[in-house]
């Protein structure tokens, strides 16, 4: 018995000594520090633990179909024959490394509407359905079965009954209950519906997500932003209303939403659709400078993450970002700091209330040490503000899906709008104008006085922030 208890011991050792090689390898610093703690206290645990969620692998299949995928895009009109835009010297760098990473060039001609009010945003959504003639494409993250949900369903059942293709995307984990239910119906009236990244798949980390919100209707009109298609209160039981905020666009960066879609459907069907009439010529609809850029596991990088970075070292007047959950890596904090501490004006905007405990514990980690570099933090009061958008100068707007956090860097399969406009980024001023009026702002010396339990609570949530 005692050799047993021995041979026990040495095992856990060993896990610990061998894992302390190799979780290092390609991993943040942060990641690597909360997957260690955990293989330390726990070792079986934490092996366990690690081998389901420890890195974004991918199976051997799915990574060769996105080097297609990426080949498809940059043949496809929404990066060929694109015409180059007259962008401020200031703003090109962004454009530049976004194209780098994402393959998405900025292209001129758009029209873009910010919808802040949750219902007119559907409503929207709604009537474009109703009024195809060719395609409905939806990609989002949740479909619920509620009323928002089967009114948006109904609007592609009647598209798909008067022989519109339609195609529904949603994500196999967060839009089990849509899968269920919902499916069916739109199948049987004669639109594909797909689950993306379905719990599953066969080599693939359990908690990896399709987090994108997308509609394109006709080539021609596209939808992105943060909001699901769910009813805007109490959806998950927590008794939270939502905000969101959506983008509506008409011109070429439509055509860049549609190859985004059309690459999420090949990389879980391997098929492709004749793309003539998925990318109609785009005349232009307005006056407006706008790129996608596209992120998650399947790319190199951490393109939503070195963005958002860049564009704070590029800062020089003003910064907001707005994001529910706020768990960013150190270079993000960093550059947050920086832009503050010589003179920009950093504005972080989050919800007040939350709906996920331990989250908000690790984002209230990172309030001191921004509140101290001078950037200005406001608690969003009226509802659960979940907006995902960062302005900077007048002159750039990003708008989309990601979080500024690391599920959102690392993890999800994400988008976002880069919008190069005064008169855009005007027009989201007066939302963030608003935002501040709502909102309760701490001050340094306020959140110094928080109890000793909270702030102890804070430091322990932070050491597992790579996890959550």
């Amino acid at each position: 018995m005692s050799s047993l208890y021995g041979l026990y011991l040495a095992s856990r050792w060993v896990i610990r000594i061998v894992m302390l090689f190799y979780v290092p390898q390609r991993r943040s610093p942060n990641a690597a520090r909360a997957w260690l703690l955990l293989i330390f206290v726990e070792p079986y645990v934490g092996l366990f633990v690690y081998s389901m969620f420890g890195r974004p692998y991918l199976p051997r299949e799915r990574l060769r179909r996105q080097k297609e995928a990426s080949r498809f895009v940059r043949e496809t009109p929404a990066v060929q024959g694109t015409q180059a835009p007259a962008l401020p010297v200031a703003t090109q760098p962004a454009a530049r490394l976004a194209r780098s990473l994402g393959d998405f060039p900025p292209v001129p001609g758009n029209r873009i509407d910010l919808l802040p009010v949750y219902e007119e945003a559907v409503e929207r959504l709604v009537a474009d359905i109703d009024a195809s003639r060719a395609t409905v494409h939806l990609l989002y993250y949740i479909l619920e079965p509620d009323p928002t949900g089967w009114k948006v369903a109904e609007a592609v059942m009647r598209a798909a009954g008067r022989g519109v293709a339609c195609r529904v995307l949603m994500d196999g984990m967060a839009s089990r209950p849509g899968l269920k239910r919902m499916a069916p119906r739109l199948r049987e009236a004669g639109a594909e519906v797909i689950a993306l990244l379905p719990p599953g798949l066969r080599g693939t980390r359990r908690d990896l997500r399709n987090h994108r919100k997308i509609a394109v209707v006709d080539g021609r009109v596209g939808y992105a932003g943060s909001q699901n298609l769910v009813d805007a209160y109490d959806y998950k039981g927590r008794g939270l209303t939502y905000e969101e905020l959506v983008l509506r666009a008409e011109g070429p960066v439509v055509s860049q939403l549609q190859a985004v879609f059309l690459t999420d459907r090949f990389l879980e069907t391997g098929g492709r659709p004749d793309l003539a009439p998925l990318f109609p010529d785009q005349p232009a609809a307005g006056t407006v400078c706008a790129q996608l850029l596209p992120s998650g596991p399947t790319y190199r990088a951490e393109n939503n993450q070195r963005v958002f970075v860049h564009l704070l070292y590029q800062a020089r007047e003003r910064v907001v970002v707005t994001s529910p959950y706020f768990v960013p890596d150190p270079a993000f904090v960093e550059a947050m700091q920086a832009a503050a501490q010589r003179g920009v004006a950093v504005h972080l905007v989050t919800p007040k209330q939350a709906d996920q405990a331990l989250v908000r514990l690790a984002q209230e980690s990172f309030y001191a040490a921004l509140l101290d570099a001078g950037v200005r933090i406001h608690l969003y009061r009226p509802r659960f503000l979940h907006a995902k958008h960062m302005s900077v100068d007048g002159d750039v707007v990003v708008i989309g899906s990601s979080n500024m956090d690391l599920r959102s860097f690392e993890l999800n399969e994400e988008v976002m709008v880069i919008v190069y406009d005064r008169h855009v980024a005007a027009r989201l001023a007066e939302v963030q104008e608003r935002y501040f009026r709502d909102s309760d702002e701490l001050t340094a010396e306020g959140w110094q006085r928080r109890p000793l339990w909270r702030s102890t609570s804070q430091q322990m949530a932070r050491l597992v922030d790579s996890l959550l």
